[in-house]
C-alpha cells in the first residue's frame, strides 16, 4: 500500500510504501531553478544497505534534489525487495513532485566519469515507462556484490524507478575496471540527466510534446 502527498508548486512529494516485505518513507524536493540550491536541502538516507545508501546519496546530490529516505526490508533474505521497492517508491515520488510535466526541457543526457570508469544516462520524461541498458551484469561488473548491494540489482533499480516515474531511461556503463567506480558513475550520470530534464524551459505552461500532453 502506498500513500502519496505532493505539492508540484514547490516540487515536493512524500511517499510512504508498506508491504509485507518492506516499509519505506520518502520525502523528495526537486530543484526548480538550475544552479540555485534548494533552501534547507537535506540528504539523509538509510536503507540498511551501505553501498546502496552511497549511490542514492550521489543520485540526490548531483540531481540537485533534497531527499530523506528510510527503508526497512527483509534483508535477512537478500537485498532484492528493498532495492526494488525503493526504486518504485522513489519513482512515484519523482513523478508526484514534478506534477504535470509542463515548462521543462523533458530530455536530459549526461556522461559521468569516475577515474577510469565512464557511464552514460539518457532521460525522456515521456509518460511512457521504459528502461534499457545494463542487460547483463556479468559483462558490466566483475563482482556479484559491491558491499551489500547485488550488482544485478543496479539495473533493476533503474528499471523500477523508470516504471513508476513514467520516464524512458537508458543507462550504460561504457568502460571501467573498478566495480565501485562503474556503479557510482552510472548513478551520477542519471542524476545529472534528470537535473537537465526537469530544468525549466520555454513557456512555463508549455507541454514539450507535439501531442500536447505527456500524460498519455
Amino acid at each position: 500500500m502506498s500513500t502519496i502527498t505532493a505539492d508540484p508548486s514547490t516540487r515536493t512529494a512524500t511517499v510512504t510504501r508498506t508491504t509485507a516485505e518492506t516499509s519505506i518513507h520518502i520525502s523528495l524536493t526537486l530543484p526548480t531553478t538550475p544552479g540555485v540550491p534548494i533552501a534547507n536541502s537535506t540528504i539523509a538516507i538509510d536503507t540498511g544497505i551501505g553501498f546502496f545508501d552511497h549511490m542514492l546519496h550521489a543520485l540526490a546530490k548531483h540531481s540537485g534534489a533534497s531527499l530523506s529516505l528510510t527503508a526497512k526490508g527483509d534483508l535477512h533474505i537478500d537485498d532484492h525487495h528493498t532495492v526494488e521497492d525503493v526504486g518504485l517508491a522513489l519513482g512515484s515520488a519523482f513523478k508526484a513532485a514534478l506534477g504535470t510535466p509542463k515548462g521543462i526541457r523533458r530530455y536530459g543526457h549526461a556522461y559521468a566519469p569516475l577515474d577510469e570508469a565512464l557511464a552514460r544516462a539518457v532521460v525522456d520524461i515521456s509518460g511512457r515507462p521504459h528502461f534499457s541498458g545494463m542487460d547483463d551484469p556479468s559483462t558490466q561488473f566483475a563482482r556479484d556484490m559491491i558491499g551489500g548491494l547485488s550488482t544485478e540489482m543496479i539495473g533493476h533499480f533503474f528499471e523500477s524507478f523508470a516504471q513508476t516515474a513514467g520516464i524512458t531511461l537508458h543507462v550504460d556503463v561504457l568502460k571501467g575496471k573498478n566495480d565501485h567506480h562503474k556503479a557510482e558513475a552510472a548513478f551520477k550520470a542519471l542524476a545529472v540527466a534528470l537535473r537537465e530534464a526537469v530544468a525549466p524551459f520555454g513557456d512555463k505552461d508549455g507541454v514539450p510534446s507535439t501531442k500536447g500532453t505527456l500524460d498519455a
